[in-house]
């Protein structure tokens, strides 16, 4: 077992040329927070909550959330500027034991299960538009396209991944304008039941576990901390920026979703994005919002394969058993890594449901987030004189107010669903015998 090891941070030496910059940093994160959570979740919270308020605050208070874990990330990030997110965090803060399990959580959890996710629906829609395309051959194709291309090339990926994004900020954007001047804001105050009614409802905690997952993404940057040109000063605004983007994005839409239509028209409805829009412009806008979110997925799964390999790359150059993981071809990514995360994603797609992965992603995910931000207090107690770039604002009130969230969320999807919390703990525990069989070596 090696020992905790040191890791001095690197200084922003990089040639300009090499590497990702703020901009593709800031539109990594957007990409792969915007995926299909936002266009799907908001109508079975109108069933449950019965609030248009209450819906607001929890999407606003999953933002508050995010924006808390993205400030403590961002100064590990900048710190610590070195590939594999939670994975190098938690074996410098903990232990390499810690750090390899939230590895291994992250190829199943973090990044295999969400891409399987976001291409089944994009099959989906994919087959609205063109019903001659099969869901599932479409869903498998967009994966292995993306990566194939970032396997090639990361720079021509990441102007790729830039477009797409770019242009899915611009289509929601312009949805969120007409709709608020079309919308109807007196439905925002349409309830018959006490904002303060739903707050208090067990319902509310197991709905913002739901939120949390479409904030999810918020730490994208820090999987690929080592790959920034200037590390220290990008990160921390690369995450800020990114966060708060998505945050006014998704309150927006919302606002927009409540605005066009009755409650009673958006309940427990999963395609609460096309409703509206049909509701607001006609017919011939469900098209529109249905093309916005294939292409909205289209740069999420590939901000995905850019991110998930950089972790299982890194914890290769620690375990020599996993060496393979590190090989890359000249100017391209990671090609074993990635292969592995496409090719689980693959099986995913094949063998599970949307419900049943969603669940378990959420939690896991929370678990590990939870235990990163904490890290951030345990490093500074224990190494205050670490030279750190970026400090983040507001602590230690940031870190607690993300902590609070967190610890909430887990214990009510826990006492609704016990099986989650099996699960879970079982891939915790299934880490820890790979991380047993596994010779690992010190860092220098």
């Amino acid at each position: 077992m090696p020992d905790v090891y040191p890791l001095e941070p690197v200084a922003d030496t990089k040639p300009v040329s090499a590497g990702i910059g703020l901009t593709t940093g800031t539109l990594l994160i957007v990409a792969n927070m915007i995926g299909v959570g936002v266009f799907t979740t908001t109508g079975f919270m109108v069933g449950v909550l019965e609030s248009p308020i209450a819906v607001l605050l929890s999407w606003f208070l999953g933002g508050i959330a995010a924006l808390c874990g993205a400030l403590s990330y961002a100064e590990l990030g900048s710190a610590l500027p070195r590939n594999g997110g939670e994975y190098q965090f938690l074996s410098r803060i903990y232990h390499p034991a810690v750090g390899f399990v939230s590895g291994f959580a992250s190829l199943i959890v973090g990044f295999a299960a969400p891409l399987a996710m976001f291409s089944m629906v994009f099959g989906t829609y994919l087959n609205k538009l063109l019903p001659a395309v099969p869901p599932l051959s479409a869903g498998l194709t967009l994966i292995a396209l993306l990566a194939v291309m970032h396997t090639l090339h990361v720079g021509t990926g990441s102007r790729l991944h830039n477009l797409f994004t770019l242009g899915k900020v611009g289509l929601i954007v312009l949805f969120i304008v007409t709709g608020m001047f079309y919308g109807d804001l007196s439905l925002l105050t349409a309830s018959d039941r006490p904002v303060i009614d739903a707050l208090r409802s067990p319902m509310f905690g197991v709905e913002l576990l739901y939120v949390s997952f479409a904030y999810s993404g918020w730490n994208t940057a820090a999987y690929m901390a080592g790959e920034f040109r200037r590390p220290a000063r990008d990160i921390p605004w690369a995450v800020l920026a990114g966060t708060a983007s998505v945050m006014l994005l998704y309150l927006g839409l919302n606002v927009v979703f409540l605005v066009s239509a009755p409650l009673s028209a958006l309940a427990n409805q999963e395609d609460v994005a096309r409703i509206a829009a049909i509701s607001l412009f006609g017919d011939r806008a469900g098209s529109f919002i249905g093309f916005t979110i294939m292409l909205g997925l289209v740069s999420t799964a590939s901000s995905n394969i850019m991110a998930g390999p950089r972790v299982f790359e890194a914890m290769g150059f620690d375990y020599p058993i996993l060496r393979s993981l590190t090989k890359r071809w000249t100017g391209g990514g990671p090609v074993v890594a990635i292969a592995l995360q496409t090719g689980l994603a693959a099986v995913m797609m094949l063998t599970a449901s949307f419900s049943a992965l969603i669940e378990y992603v959420s939690v896991t995910l929370a678990l590990f987030a939870a235990a990163t931000v904490l890290g951030v207090i345990v490093f500074r107690l224990r190494e205050p004189n670490l030279a750190r770039p970026y400090r983040t604002w507001g602590y230690p009130v940031t870190p607690c107010i993300f902590l609070m969230i967190e610890f909430w969320m887990i214990e009510v999807a826990v006492q609704k669903t016990p099986v989650i919390a099996a699960v879970s703990a079982g891939t915790v525990v299934l880490g820890l015998i790979l991380f047993a069989a596994v010779q690992p070596r010190n860092r220098a």
